[in-house]
């Protein structure tokens, strides 16, 4: 054998033993079981929400919507870049704040509170907006204190910070058929979703018959003064009803507003056109409280009154089916990871007030039944409500919110 022929011989057997290693390398890694992908922490989403659990967003601007100050916009980025699904207009966001007692005193540990707002603008895939009112102590008991929300807001929030916030919900939102004409009613801060779903239908439903009614004090008051113009301008559909109780000596009548007064069905008699309309109803606890069963008694179909109250405001129709809940007492309410068994004495308005005069604590947001922040697992016993919650109820669950003991209960809080 040459000294070629055997050095050709060497490298092939070379060769071999290398592709034989690397086989097995190929077969064990092939073997190996897979690496557990990371799983997310946050919570179960549901079918009807755009995420689960919290998001982080960034305050990327401030805006203040009316001369006295006291109504600001924040518009809201996602911190992970990516676009933000469409909402329903008229749909609200769940924060998770962390307040002190005082937003101005940074002695005080900071607690964690939920609290809801609604959109105020239409959907966008590049950010939220939500207008918030600051809160102050009522005139006639300035020791009360101002609100802690919205304190927060209006003096710790600012551009840079970061929010955690939950995915659009609520059922109170926009029937999107361009054929039905809409009336949007809002009183104070309850003009905040109704900017939603008129901005929604200037942008995509032009043509559609809009009637927008909005009560407040005077013009210091006034937010979006300058857009809800220019839109009323530029859309011959809209039709503008600024409604003053007490007008400054500034404000001028078919100026700055076009009635004085309250809206009321008087004045929607006056103003409406004949035919069917949606009715789209928010505001303060007295407003809904008159206005709301006196569109039903005028003869505005139920199914056409669609509204949303501030707080826990009771609002009954007329001829709505009601089955009155019967009053119990003298129960046993067991809260199993706060260790304590409480009697139901009947003198609190719902579970989560019963439990917050007994110093426990429980997640709460909107206290209105909406937002589900008070979501709690039942683990024995029955809830009763006096009106069915908006918020959609896990089987197995309750809203301590609105709900009261028809049994003895145990509760997972």
């Amino acid at each position: 054998m040459t000294a070629p022929e055997l050095l050709g011989l060497i490298t092939a057997a070379l060769l071999l033993q290398v592709a034989v290693g690397i086989g097995v390398v190929v077969r064990r890694r092939r073997a190996a079981p897979a690496p557990t992908p990371l799983q997310p922490t946050t919570t179960t989403t549901r079918p009807d929400l755009a995420w689960g659990g919290w998001r982080e967003f960034r305050v990327a601007r401030r805006e203040f919507e009316d001369a006295a100050l006291s109504q600001c916009s924040f518009y809201l980025q996602p911190l992970d870049g990516q676009p933000l699904p469409a909402f329903r207009p008229g749909q609200f966001l769940t924060f998770s704040l962390d307040v002190t007692a005082d937003a101005t005193d940074d002695a005080n540990a900071p607690r964690a509170i939920t609290r809801c707002y609604s959109l105020s603008d239409r959907p966008e895939p590049t950010h939220y907006r939500v207008t918030i009112k600051r809160v102050a102590a009522p005139a006639d008991h300035p020791e009360f204190r101002p609100g802690l929300s919205s304190s927060h807001f209006h003096d710790r929030v600012q551009i840079g910070d970061i929010l955690r916030v939950k995915a659009p919900s609520g059922h109170f939102f926009i029937d999107p058929d361009p054929s039905v004409p809409v009336v949007l009613i809002g009183g104070g801060i309850g003009i905040t979703p109704m900017m939603s779903m008129l901005r929604w239908c200037m942008a995509n439903q032009p043509q559609r018959a809009v009637q927008l009614y909005y009560g407040l004090r005077n013009g210091d008051e006034h937010a979006f003064k300058r857009q809800l113009e220019e839109m009323a301008g530029s859309h011959p559909a809209l039709r503008l009803h600024v409604v003053y109780s007490r007008p400054a000596a500034a404000d001028v009548q078919g100026r700055d507003y076009q009635h004085r007064g309250h809206v009321d069905v008087e004045l929607l008699r006056k103003t409406l056109p004949h035919g069917r309309h949606q009715f789209y109803v928010c505001g303060p606890a007295a407003m809904m409280q008159a206005l709301v069963p006196a569109l039903a008694e005028w003869g505005v179909p139920v199914a056409d009154i669609h509204y949303e109250a501030f707080g826990p405001a009771t609002v009954k129709l007329p001829g709505a089916s009601e089955v009155a809940a019967p009053a119990v007492s003298g129960v046993e309410v067991k809260f199993q990871r706060s260790g304590r068994t409480l009697t139901w004495d009947g003198r609190d308005g719902s579970l989560l007030d019963f439990a917050e005069r007994h110093g426990i604590e429980v997640e709460s947001g909107c206290r209105s039944g909406g937002c589900g922040s008070c979501e709690t697992r039942l683990l024995d016993g029955t809830v009763q409500y006096e009106h069915a919650p908006d918020h959609d109820v896990a089987a197995g669950h309750c809203l301590l919110c609105v709900g009261r003991p028809a049994t003895p209960l145990v509760l997972e809080a």
